[in-house]
């Protein structure tokens, strides 16, 4: 089938998959929407570990997306029971403290909330806090432009992405009563990273009320010419037959353990990564979530089957080290 003007391996449905009938409240906000375990009890619920992110930051600007980004922010330490710090960068004097109360208060946060007050080029000014403050995930508004159907980054949600240590939560369209994370598309390896990443993933979405987890697998050309190189030098494998994928992603998802989340596998192949931002907008995805090795030299170098990412992106991006 075509999806998106992209090839489309489809995996029949495995037995991880439970498919809900078709549910009204798509588009009710977060806090209509009753949840499965209350905020205390989250990862008590869903996981062995403790919360990944004790710590989440966000990057705040005084936009007319001010408070709609600090509401995403709020979601996102609530759904992890994370503290939640903001970050910037500016002068703090009587006029921005009470911008900051006024928000806190309309949004029910803590008046004394930390406050990060950076001078400086602000992507350089929040990657330094990132750093010192052993932040785990930084959430930031995503859009600088929209063309047509593309969202393009803006410079300092580019530079978070790439150059940022740790896990990255962009929103393209935040709203001050944040709407459910319904259909979550999640771009799969079979790394030790990514099955950790999609362990992380299940929790959030059971809690938004997912009614559908997408988890995507992108052979591209250059993935399966490189493949076969490295098995005609004696060096690797094959590339895998459509069954085989089929196989193997269904097992990956099999390995993240039971849920109560409906799971469909798609195998999808097309020339770039880019597929997978064709996919999501296919499905009109609300979140596209893509495990990323954590950079250790800061070098601003992504993989080049997710270098897209930096570029443009088709809805809210989770980018998850």
């Amino acid at each position: 089938m075509k999806v998106a003007g992209v090839v489309a391996a489809v995996c029949p449905q495995p037995q991880s998959v439970r498919v809900r009938p078709h549910d009204s409240t798509r588009n009710q906000n977060v806090s209509d929407l009753p949840n499965r375990v209350e905020a205390g009890d989250y990862f008590s619920a869903f996981m062995s570990n403790p919360s990944p992110y004790r710590t989440i930051a966000v990057a705040s600007t005084f936009s007319p997306r001010f408070k709609q980004v600090l509401a995403e922010a709020k979601r996102i330490r609530d759904r992890f029971v994370s503290d939640l710090h903001v970050i910037y960068v500016g002068e703090r004097n009587e006029e921005t403290a009470k911008k900051f109360g006024d928000a806190f208060a309309q949004l029910q946060l803590p008046d004394n909330s930390t406050i990060h007050y950076e001078q400086g080029e602000p992507a350089d000014a929040i990657l330094c806090v990132l750093v010192k403050h052993k932040i785990d995930m930084i959430v930031a508004g995503a859009l600088e432009k929209e063309i047509v159907l593309h969202r393009f980054l803006g410079n300092v949600a580019r530079r978070l992405v790439r150059e940022a240590a740790c896990s990255v939560m962009l929103f393209t369209r935040p709203e001050v009563k944040p709407r459910s994370l319904r259909r979550i598309v999640f771009v799969a390896d079979y790394s030790d990273h990514a099955l950790q990443a999609l362990k992380t993933t299940l929790p959030l979405a059971s809690v938004e009320s997912c009614e559908r987890l997408y988890v995507i697998r992108i052979i591209t050309t250059f993935d399966e010419a490189r493949a076969s190189r490295r098995a005609d030098a004696g060096n690797g494998d094959k590339p895998k037959s459509d069954e085989d994928e089929e196989a193997a992603l269904e097992e990956f998802v099999l390995s993240a353990g039971a849920t109560d989340v409906p799971i469909e596998t798609r195998c999808i192949r097309g020339n770039t990564g880019l597929a997978a931002s064709d996919f999501a907008q296919s499905v009109e995805a609300d979140l596209l979530v893509v495990p990323v090795e954590t950079n250790e030299d800061a070098s601003g170098q992504l993989p080049n089957n997710i270098a897209w990412i930096t570029d443009v992106i088709p809805c809210n991006l989770w980018v998850i080290r």
